[in-house]
């Protein structure tokens, strides 16, 4: 089956709405690309113009700085990955099975619903989630977080470890640390997967850089702490 997810953004990640134009659209998907192949200290509106044949200018009437594109970007991630839990859970009863399925979804594993795991407005998926796990902490590790906070936005983030919860508690009614044990579990999907491809000694998957293995460790952090409430 084929389908398309458009996710509708907070209007203050940006000045322009980059969905609004094909500039717009282009910028998107060109930092995306461009953040994926440098890595985000090293891009610049500049190169990014310079990718897209246009004026640096051009790109700073639609964001206000790469901090800006970057929390963009992490948080259409976010929201697109809270559908995926959302799509993929809805006809399964027993949460233990939602559960199973949310922590392959956090690895980017069963997206084959569209050509090439694709199907979200064109997005290059495995590239993005490649920038959330490098990246993503650095859209709140800021001094401006409160502030940030405020404007919403991290709401993407937080609806998406809300989600997690939400099913946890369904598993365990009684567990009382559901939010927490929801966004470690998410951190630790993307602090292990950045781990085991750069930092090997601080993972057990240094050596065989097997997914399969940080998927095990994953179920066993999530099944023992529910399982064995403090």
């Amino acid at each position: 089956m084929e389908y398309t997810v458009h996710v509708r953004m907070n209007e203050h990640l940006f000045l322009r709405d980059p969905e609004s134009s094909e500039l717009g659209r282009k910028i998107v998907r060109e930092g995306i690309a461009l953040f994926g192949e440098i890595g985000l200290e090293e891009a610049t509106f500049r190169k990014l113009a310079d990718r897209l044949a246009t004026k640096e200018a051009s790109i700073y009437r639609y964001f206000e700085n790469k901090h800006r594109l970057l929390i963009y970007l992490v948080a259409w991630y976010w929201q697109w990955l809270e559908y995926q839990v959302v799509f993929q859970t809805n006809n399964i009863q027993n949460p233990h099975e939602k559960l199973e399925r949310i922590l392959r979804l956090l690895l980017l594993k069963d997206i084959t619903d569209a050509p090439d795991g694709n199907g979200a407005d064109d997005m290059d998926l495995k590239t993005l989630h490649s920038i959330v796990i490098r990246e993503a902490s650095k859209a709140y590790l800021t001094r401006h977080v409160t502030e940030d906070n405020r404007h919403q936005l991290f709401k993407p983030y937080k609806d998406l470890c809300a989600r997690i919860a939400g099913v946890i508690l369904q598993q365990q009614p009684n567990y009382p640390f559901a939010r927490s044990l929801a966004s470690t579990l998410v951190e630790t999907a993307h602090y292990q997967t950045f781990f085991m491809q750069n930092l090997p000694s601080l993972t057990d998957f240094g050596t065989t850089k097997d997914e399969t293995q940080l998927l095990e460790y994953l179920r066993h952090l999530l099944f023992t702490a529910i399982e064995n409430p403090a």
